[in-house]
């Protein structure tokens, strides 16, 4: 009798030990791009590089025109400062007291302290364009070129500081323009650059005092607490463009003179730049320095304005800032 065929079986030898069961899977089951590792390595490396050169020249992420568009912020803040100065304007505070009791006008102060947000948001945004057009395109559709004062990189120097000098000293000063890339900018563009700041603070002075000097022409007198606000951020728009005119670390007129210094010291000082603004507003802040100081421009005021009262609503304005001394 023929002995019958054993069926064939399944192959049931054992891997040899040590075997790794991944090199038994076909090549195109990973599911792996065909491209080698040291070239995937250097995908994000070269991704990198393109986005640092797009955000170099400014056309990472860039709208348009619109990187110059005015901020729905800074919209608001107009619109809050024309609510405050209409407020102030019908000195409702009166209105709304009783009869006969004493009235601490507190809506002036919130007018003058957003008007002078604004001012100073001008005054970096005047920096800012003027650093773009020499060459810092690192600053395109940042808060400094939309003017939006609560985007700035440095919240504290373009802000903060700014209100604190104001409501403590009773003059204006903003803080140093250290987010400019000043080594992209040649000598005589960080000229124009550093003044660029300072010009837009006169110009918002010279707006404000011929508006007051409109309202309250020669032969007239006026306590309105809207004009007085306006007054005196005139007043404080002038004394910010006059005191960053010091070739001082700290203040807009430095830069134009940092390359002249030796070593590192230009960078040294650079970095140390805010506490160089505080140090330079300490030195304003003390009594026999800062009398003789604001007394400066009253007599300018004095002197150059054909109505004789324009510095009392200045300093009408200041006390109305300055409520907690009074």
């Amino acid at each position: 009798m023929p002995t019958p065929e054993t069926p064939p079986s399944a192959d049931t030898t054992e891997d040899a030990p040590g075997t790794d069961p991944w090199e038994k899977m076909p090549q195109d089951a990973l599911n792996v791009p065909d491209i080698a590792e040291d070239e995937r390595r250097d995908v994000p490396a070269e991704a990198a590089k393109v986005t640092e050169a797009k955000a170099t020249d400014g056309s990472s992420a860039s709208g348009g025109w619109t990187d110059f568009l005015p901020s729905p912020v800074f919209v608001l803040l107009l619109g809050l400062v024309g609510f405050a100065g209409w407020l102030s304007w019908e000195a409702v505070e009166l209105d709304w007291a009783a009869e006969d009791t004493t009235v601490t006008p507190l809506i002036p102060p919130v007018l003058i302290v957003l008007g002078w947000i604004v001012s100073a948001t001008v005054h970096e945004f005047g920096h800012a364009l003027a650093a773009y057009l020499a060459g810092d395109r690192s600053l395109r559709g940042s808060g400094y070129l939309r003017l939006n004062p609560f985007a700035f990189r440095e919240l504290f120097g373009g802000v903060v500081l700014p209100v604190a000098y104001l409501c403590l000293g009773g003059m204006g000063l903003t803080g140093p323009p250290t987010y400019v890339k000043w080594d992209r900018i040649s000598r005589p563009g960080r000229v124009l650059v550093a003044l660029a700041g300072p010009l837009a603070s006169l110009l918002v002075a010279a707006a404000l005092t011929v508006t007051v000097s409109i309202l309250v022409p020669p032969g007239n007198d006026t306590t309105n607490w809207a004009i007085a606000a306006m007054a005196f951020l005139s007043l404080a728009n002038l004394t910010a463009a006059v005191v960053n005119l010091l070739p001082v670390p700290g203040l807009d007129a430095f830069e134009p003179l940092a390359p002249a210094l030796p070593g590192k010291a230009a960078s040294a000082l650079r970095t140390n730049a805010l506490y160089c603004s505080i140090a330079v507003f300490a030195l304003l802040w003390l009594p026999f320095v800062n009398g003789p100081f604001l007394n400066a421009f009253y007599w300018f005021y004095d002197v150059v304005l054909p109505n004789p009262v324009y510095p009392g609503m200045v300093f009408h304005g200041q006390l109305l800032l300055q409520f907690w001394g009074n």
